[in-house]
């Protein structure tokens, strides 16, 4: 199935933490079609002294979009995440593997939301998302990643 996970790092060395998710991304989660360039972006939610370095992984993956996301997390805990139980709101992390889209899969649960509900909103996101695949279409919104960027541009 054709996903779009989201590599984001602001802690650390951001470069070797992106190149090594990568390489356990392509090596566990599937095949990676299709890679953006990496985006120098300001945090989203919060404030800090570290700009996110982002990615936009284009996969083809055999796993269930909860296979995925497992997958995801347990990438994310090797590579020294920790996620602080009861936190809220948005803090600095040494690696965050967002998945954007899986196919044009409508999911609402606990655990996970397909498509990402506030990837509309995130041009951090959607710079990568329109390099990588243009032309899907979010499946709730009915515009694609370009059109949903161009609109975001708009507005400024």
């Amino acid at each position: 199935m054709k996903t779009c996970l989201l590599l984001g790092s602001n802690l650390g060395n951001r470069e070797a933490l992106l190149v090594r998710a990568r390489l356990l991304i392509g090596q566990d989660c599937g095949h990676i079609a299709k890679a953006s360039k990496v985006y120098e972006t300001p945090p989203w939610g919060f404030e800090a002294d570290t700009a996110f370095l982002n990615q936009a992984l284009l996969i083809d993956t055999p796993l269930s979009s909860e296979a995925l996301l497992a997958c995801c997390l347990r990438i994310e805990t090797l590579l020294g995440r920790i996620r602080a139980d009861g936190a809220e709101g948005y803090s600095s992390r040494c690696i965050d593997i967002d998945m954007l889209f899986y196919q044009d899969l409508i999911c609402k649960s606990p655990e996970l939301t397909l498509p990402h509900p506030h990837l509309h909103l995130r041009r951090f996101a959607l710079e990568p998302l329109a390099e990588v695949a243009p032309e899907w279409k979010h499946p709730v919104l009915g515009l694609t990643a370009a059109e949903m960027l161009r609109q975001m541009q708009n507005l400024r």
